[in-house]
């Protein structure tokens, strides 16, 4: 059994999670929720107009007998989502009649179910852009207390039986401060500890190992590997590494030899948004690895974000795994 087929095992039977779907118009995520609910993964709320889901569900050749499905503009608690919505926003110029139109927004109305606990996951972007996905939850949602940068991990399983590995940050800041490097490492540790049940070895890449190039973008990630370390001494991470240092054995002994990461890195942070998104889509096109995410972190409740080119399988992964979050 591979580790993401371990994930979705330990997920089956987790009756006391709750996932909204808020792109029910689509038939992949029609298809994912009846699976979702088959297998007991969660329980599922479908969102959107009656008549759009229904005809999604009936292209996926599926039937939605245990799917509850809800349209925002129909929903009783519709009108005390645009009032907590509008005390949120008209601070920033935001109108009555401006909040009534967002709410109409699935994807907004699902952070809505979270903000009030009606939800316990949302998953979303199979229609929608990432940042439409990331507004929703920074503007309802919002980030933990003492989180200070919302940041995403991708989990990526090898196609054999390799452990898997963690990514960030893939999907939401371009160019992170030192600072928000440390807190992304921190957090992306604590993600993959929390679903893999692992130690996280944490390596800050760079294309420099250990002072062998002198530049200011090297700087950034030595200063972000200072930060962390000195706040989280207990976290096995280190910095500056070259890719091949991290995670090959015999490159890292030669590069690194004092590291505790070098060679065995499971854990992996980009030093901006570039090398991070094209980090991973090389890994997953020439690799053969399966991408499974961008699970978003540092947000008080978990929204997660799909892919557009995403298929019920991503979006049934990605609950398993959000589902089990949940439940820790």
């Amino acid at each position: 059994m591979t580790p993401l087929e371990r994930i979705r095992e330990r997920a089956i039977n987790n009756t006391d999670v709750h996932v909204v779907l808020p792109e029910g118009r689509d038939p992949r995520v029609a298809a994912a929720a009846v699976s979702i609910a088959k297998y007991k993964i969660a329980n599922v709320t479908l969102m959107g107009k009656e008549e759009d889901v229904l005809a999604a569900a009936s292209e996926a050749g599926v039937f939605l007998d245990d799917i509850t499905l809800v349209d925002p503009e129909q929903d009783p608690d519709f009108e005390t989502y645009v009032s907590e919505y509008y005390g949120l926003r008209k601070s920033k110029g935001m109108t009555p009649d401006q909040a009534r139109e967002i709410m109409c927004d699935p994807t907004f109305f699902g952070a809505m179910m979270l903000r009030m606990n009606r939800a316990d996951i949302c998953i979303s972007g199979a229609l929608n852009p990432t940042a439409h996905v990331l507004r929703a939850g920074l503007q309802i949602v919002r980030t933990a207390p003492g989180v200070s940068v919302m940041s995403s991990d991708m989990l990526m399983f090898a196609p054999d039986k390799r452990p898997p590995l963690s990514f960030a940050d893939c999907a939401v800041n371009p160019d992170p401060t030192a600072e928000q490097l440390a807190e992304i490492a921190y957090l992306t540790a604590q993600t993959h500890r929390s679903i893999f049940n692992e130690e996280p070895h944490v390596a800050l890449l760079s294309f420099s190992t250990m002072g062998s190039a002198c530049h200011e973008l090297v700087d950034k990630v030595r200063e972000a590997y200072r930060i962390v370390h000195k706040a989280h001494p207990e976290l096995i991470v280190d910095g500056e590494l070259q890719a091949d240092a991290a995670i090959v054995e015999s490159v890292g002994k030669k590069k690194a030899p004092n590291s505790r990461v070098a060679g065995k890195a499971n854990v992996l942070i980009f030093p901006d948004l570039n090398a991070g998104n094209i980090g991973y889509k090389l890994v997953q096109r020439f690799a053969g690895y399966e991408a499974v995410g961008p699970i978003l972190q540092g947000l008080s409740k978990p929204i997660h974000d799909l892919s557009r080119g995403c298929s019920s399988e991503d979006i049934i992964n990605l609950t398993a795994v959000a589902a089990l979050q949940a439940t820790k």
